[in-house]
């Protein structure tokens, strides 16, 4: 399994962006992107790791698998070039830039639960990003009448988090290795539905122990 990374800056000028938004620390954001267009999420300060879904936006079923992304693209970091794989093995989206290099599929979401588990029993009360997924997923379907809940919430991707394989298969949390402004950038392949928890986590290098906003821009297809 290869572990090769790719830096590709983008063409693409903010002030071109049809849309905007910046998602504070530990929020939720849940938007469509459609066939064609391309989405960048920014890490504004640095080290801010932004957790991830992917649903076909037409059948919520069909969603990422991190599985098929690893063994299609034969590596366990996503980076530019990588095509995101759903669970129905239709390609959802492909990174077309990246100024950071490297994101991480391995390492899950965090939860009240594998923070007890990771940390101490204290952490139980911390926010996590699995409430955030649930409370987009739960927001998204009142405000659309489309069903998306708490079964719905499976492998994510986890865009600019540091989460290296050590030579005995275990996964390590380590520093982040993204820095203020980076970017990644994906071409939506079919109608997709981004539900975002831009991670709260306190108690593991991966947001430098300070969650900080980050931000998401869409360009319509040229």
């Amino acid at each position: 399994m290869v572990t090769e990374t790719t830096i590709q800056v983008s063409p693409r000028l903010p002030d071109d962006a049809i849309f905007s938004e910046t998602i504070g620390a530990g929020d939720y954001f849940v938007h469509e992107i459609f066939q064609g267009q391309t989405v960048r999420i920014v890490d504004l300060l640095g080290n801010q790791a932004v957790d991830t879904l992917f649903y076909n936006a037409h059948n919520y079923s069909d969603r990422y698998s991190a599985q098929d992304t690893i063994r299609e693209q034969n590596n366990i970091y996503l980076t530019t070039g990588t095509k995101l794989i759903s669970t129905n093995r239709n390609v959802m989206l492909t990174i077309v830039a990246d100024t950071c290099g490297q994101h991480d599929t391995l390492g899950g979401a965090c939860s009240a639960e594998s923070n007890m588990v990771r940390y101490a029993i204290h952490t139980h009360s911390m926010h996590a990003c699995r409430q955030s997924f649930l409370k987009g997923a739960l927001a998204w379907s009142k405000e659309t009448g489309q069903e998306l809940e708490k079964r719905d919430l499976t492998a994510n991707v986890n865009f600019f988090m540091n989460v290296p394989v050590t030579s005995e298969g275990k996964l390590t949390f380590e520093d982040g290795v993204s820095d203020a402004g980076k970017y990644v950038e994906l071409r939506a392949e079919m109608d997709v539905l981004m539900v975002i928890s831009n991670c709260p986590q306190l108690n593991n290098p991966c947001n430098a122990y300070n969650p900080t906003p980050a931000q998401v821009l869409v360009w319509d297809a040229k």
